[in-house]
């Protein structure tokens, strides 16, 4: 009887011990998060998972930082493994606390992410899940901005695809949820991602983009103007300000 309660005591103190240098590592990816060095932030959220593989701030974090790297600052092989790392990161973190948006949203973000580096079969894998995550996470939070931003997205990526491309993805690659989308939503969801989240240099960008292919160049031009005017807040904010550059000369 003894032997048992000191194992149960030593448990409990190593599971203590490993969650405080869970949260300890979590809050020093938080100080480089907001430092904008999302290297060093994933790091310490990838210790943070070490010390504690359900630590659920620490999955969904890991999962926006390794999002994060990939989108501009590698290529090839590295860029193909952060997805697939932020992929799993994202779903423990929904395993660990389905009831909570964070973890579905960063889900949605990393397939929706990868899904673009992938041609029109192995995307369509994706587009389901894609869109149920994220309105899963709009249930769960209805003002949630980066799933308003994940569903405009995912609609204007949609109707990106010529009409071919839509009616097989529809019709004989299983890519069902193709036919609800709209320019319409796309534009809409944008729109509440922006008012839902008016800092975020990122909304703006894609709704410009939203407005140039629907024909609205003023729309758009006003877009890009503001993100910017707007302060930088994230790691890829820089890249963001170069499209709008990009996109404002296009115009």
């Amino acid at each position: 009887m003894r032997f048992r309660l000191f194992l149960a005591a030593g448990a409990a103190f190593f599971a203590t011990t490993a969650g405080a240098q869970a949260a300890a590592h979590v809050a020093l990816g938080d100080k480089e998060y907001a430092a904008m060095h999302a290297s060093a932030a994933l790091a310490h959220y990838r210790e943070a998972i070490k010390a504690d593989s359900n630590n659920y701030d620490a999955l969904w974090k890991a999962a926006r930082s390794a999002v994060d790297l990939a989108s501009f600052d590698v290529t090839g092989d590295l860029q193909t493994q952060l997805y697939a790392d932020a992929e799993l990161y994202a779903r423990r973190a929904v395993a660990a606390n389905p009831g909570d948006a964070e973890g579905r949203f960063s889900l949605a973000r990393a397939l929706g992410k990868r899904a673009l580096t992938l041609g029109i079969r192995q995307r369509v894998k994706y587009a389901t899940d894609i869109r149920d995550q994220a309105v899963a996470c709009l249930k769960i939070s209805p003002k949630h901005a980066g799933c308003d931003h994940v569903m405009g997205m995912w609609n204007a990526e949609v109707m990106r695809l010529n009409g071919v491309s839509r009616m097989i993805a529809k019709n004989f690659l299983g890519g069902k949820a193709f036919g609800s989308a709209s320019w319409t939503d796309a534009q809409r969801y944008m729109e509440e991602s922006i008012a839902n989240e008016p800092s975020r240099i990122v909304h703006y960008v894609d709704a410009a983009g939203v407005y140039r292919d629907r024909g609205n160049k003023a729309k758009a031009k006003e877009m890009y103007e503001i993100a910017l005017r707007l302060e930088n807040s994230d790691y890829n904010d820089r890249h963001y300000k170069a499209q709008a550059e990009a996109g404002l000369k296009k115009l």
